[in-house]
């Protein structure tokens, strides 16, 4: 068969295009029920080895192609809430952001069931960010000089949406990006 044959189905012409494998289903035969002495009495009540196979999906290769077809830029990653290893990464910024408010933050969000991964290495915000970015949360929240107020910025991986919000406010502001259609 080749691209623009008829399809099979009568559904129309036929297209070629590359694919990625991301399972795979083998038929093994008796090759390792043989030696096994893997064996069953079928309807007519004879001795028979038992066919197998296998089948698999690799994990890996499902979130490699996530990745490669949809979710990266020139910075890194952008998990889709799916498959994020963390729903949101709280980053501190500043020497007097208090590392106990960024710990009530990240309780905050803990509590309303969500992953969270807090930067809380010593260290310059473009390192932080570029590191953030890498990584891919879909969400980050930035702790930063408004901390002390109560307000952090919210934004998505992606940049499409940046806001400043009330911590009080922050669990149902996070769930809204994850889950915007929810």
């Amino acid at each position: 068969m080749r691209a623009g044959d008829a399809s099979p189905d009568g559904s129309g012409p036929l297209a070629i295009d590359r694919s990625v494998e991301v399972g795979h289903i083998f038929q093994l035969g008796t090759k390792y029920s043989q030696p096994l002495e893997a064996r069953y009495l079928d309807t007519n009540g004879k001795d028979v080895a038992m066919m197998m196979g296998c089948y698999g999906i690799g994990i890996s290769r499902i979130l490699s192609v996530a990745i490669e077809q949809h979710h990266h830029d020139d910075n890194g990653i952008l998990w889709p809430a799916e498959l994020a290893p963390y729903d949101v990464e709280v980053i501190p910024l500043g020497k007097n952001v208090d590392p106990e408010a960024v710990t009530s933050v990240a309780a905050t969000l803990q509590a309303e069931g969500l992953d969270v991964l807090v930067d809380d290495r010593p260290g310059s915000a473009g390192v932080k960010f570029a590191d953030a970015d890498l990584i891919g949360c879909p969400v980050q929240v930035i702790a930063g000089r408004r901390l002390a107020e109560g307000v952090v910025e919210v934004r998505t991986r992606d940049r499409s949406t940046t806001l400043d919000v009330d911590i009080a406010d922050l669990p149902k502001a996070v769930q809204r990006l994850l889950h915007p259609s929810a």
